[in-house]
């Protein structure tokens, strides 16, 4: 079996350095590849070697996978781990590192490309019995053709592009009327975000629940799935908050998703890390969604609950070896919540918010885990997702969880930009999250701009507008020293202060 040595993580910021710390731990030497604009990060900062890829645009940076493997050819590396996003779901460049003699770390080529493909995807695991939304087998193009199926499935659907994610190419279609508008417009989404208009047809779930299964699988055919994590905080389509294990998914219904799950990955003979997403209706009915073939973002959540590090189980499988344990050993202690920190404002429709972390303190304590990329005094560039950090609290169980996230929260300090923050200590006390009854149209239904506004009691106004009075005076006997006293207003309040 192959020793890997050396790894280069083909990736940045948070989920960078988050992978070289594990390989360190492993005695496994790093190498940080960047763009122009990260020169300066923790990552780079922390690798044992680092190569600068180019400008900070990522088609000149980050997705130049022939210059990553060029890199590791002239430094001697073992191992490529992709990370998440960038070249990480990418069929051809895993094919081009694996010709190379050179280890990908994640699935094979083959079982990117069919997952890569949500039409491929449906056609691989209808055999292992797994529920799928009703929907369209194929590609569909002719729209008379799509409208008679639409009409059989029912209204409201979904018009999906085969090759999507991240919400691209996608559209909602309440009635017949709209549908030949809506059917247009996700086809050329579709070919612009990926060179591919090709869409289908679901039914569309009203109000879905969005969990998602753990799986690993090793090159011995042994798969085990490592529990679910709640995913339907979000808004535009991207996650916000996530939790494991989902406050409604019972010890029945996590055993027939794990099982599902782990035969979804078994379809396209998975081995790595990955996840096996599903949409749940109101009756707790789970569909299969998609397939994502490389490590979460809020992965954190499962290893905090399990105790395993997927980065060091994703490095072990590459090399050939067993999974060091059987499903009947894994087990779930406690409850995790992550937040994605991230450089937005909620009051502005959740737009990316650029500039200097001016002030930046990371909240500390028992339970409390932050994966982040920045320091104090960085920019947040303009070219990348515009997550600062993940923050991650652990419990004995979900309201300890949550009451530490809360705590955490209030702890974080960063100034010099708008941040998700409120907006996350704002979902995270609401009632329908704390009883467990939200979905992925929280936002939608429960958010509104002004209650990320200060709310004060009666008494707390008086006291402030006792405060400006003394403000005021202080003010004016500064300006113009002469002015008589009872010139000045007059207010029984600020007789509260004393």
């Amino acid at each position: 079996m192959p020793n890997i040595k050396k790894l280069l993580v083909a990736n940045r910021g948070e989920i960078a350095l988050r992978i070289m710390r594990t390989a360190r731990e492993m005695g496994i030497s790093t190498v940080a590849v960047y763009s122009e604009a990260d020169r300066l990060s923790p990552h780079v900062k922390f690798a044992d070697e680092a190569v600068c890829l180019g400008p900070p645009p990522s088609n000149q940076s980050y997705l130049l996978g022939d210059k990553i493997i060029q890199v590791c050819k002239e430094l001697n590396v073992d191992a490529i781990h992709p990370g998440y996003g960038f070249l990480s779901e990418n069929a051809g460049f895993a094919k081009k590192v694996t010709d190379a003699g050179i280890i990908f770390v994640g699935p094979s080529p083959e079982s990117i490309e069919v997952m890569g493909s949500k039409l491929a995807a449906k056609q691989a695991v209808a055999k292992y019995n797994i529920p799928l939304v009703p929907g369209t087998e194929e590609a569909i193009s002719d729209i008379s053709a799509a409208k008679k199926k639409a009409a059989e499935i029912g209204y409201p659907i979904l018009i999906k592009a085969s090759a999507g994610g991240g919400g691209k190419g996608m559209r909602i279609v309440e009635s017949e009327v709209e549908f030949e508008e809506q059917m247009q417009r996700a086809v050329s989404e579709a070919q612009s975000a990926f060179g591919d208009g090709a869409v289908f047809i679901e039914k569309f779930i009203t109000s879905p629940r969005h969990i998602e299964i753990q799986v690993l699988g090793d090159q011995h055919g042994n798969t085990v799935y490592l529990f679910e994590r709640e995913c339907s905080i979000q808004r535009r389509h991207q996650k916000v908050i996530e939790e494991a294990p989902s406050a409604v998914v019972s010890p029945e219904m996590r055993k027939a998703m794990g099982e599902a799950a782990v035969g979804v990955a078994k379809a396209c003979n998975y081995y790595g890390a990955g996840t096996v997403e599903f949409i749940v209706d109101d009756q707790l009915n789970f569909y299969f969604l998609e397939m994502n073939t490389r490590l979460q973002v809020e992965h954190p959540v499962t290893e905090m609950i399990t105790g395993k590090d997927l980065v060091r189980e994703q490095i072990r499988i590459a090399e050939g070896n067993p999974l060091p344990f059987a499903q009947e050993d894994l087990k779930i202690y406690g409850h995790a919540v992550e937040i994605r920190v991230y450089a937005e404002d909620p009051k502005n429709n959740f737009l990316p918010d650029i500039g200097k972390l001016i002030t930046y303190r990371r909240p500390q304590g028992p339970g409390i885990r932050v994966d982040d990329g920045f320091e104090e005094g960085m920019d947040i560039p303009i070219y990348y997702d515009p997550m600062i950090a993940k923050l991650i609290t652990h419990g004995e169980n979900r309201q300890d969880a949550i009451d530490r996230m809360i705590r955490a929260i209030n702890d974080y300090r960063i100034t010099g930009i708008e941040t998700t923050l409120d907006f996350c200590r704002f979902a995270l006390q609401h009632e329908a999250f704390t009883s467990g009854m939200f979905d992925t149209k929280f936002v939608e239904r429960y958010f509104t701009p002004e209650k990320l506004e200060p709310v004060f009691s009666d008494e707390e106004k008086q006291i402030l507008a006792a405060m400006a009075v003394v403000f005021y005076e202080k003010e004016e006997n500064r300006i113009n020293p002469k002015t008589p006293k009872n010139t000045l207003p007059t207010t029984n309040w600020k007789n509260r202060l004393i």
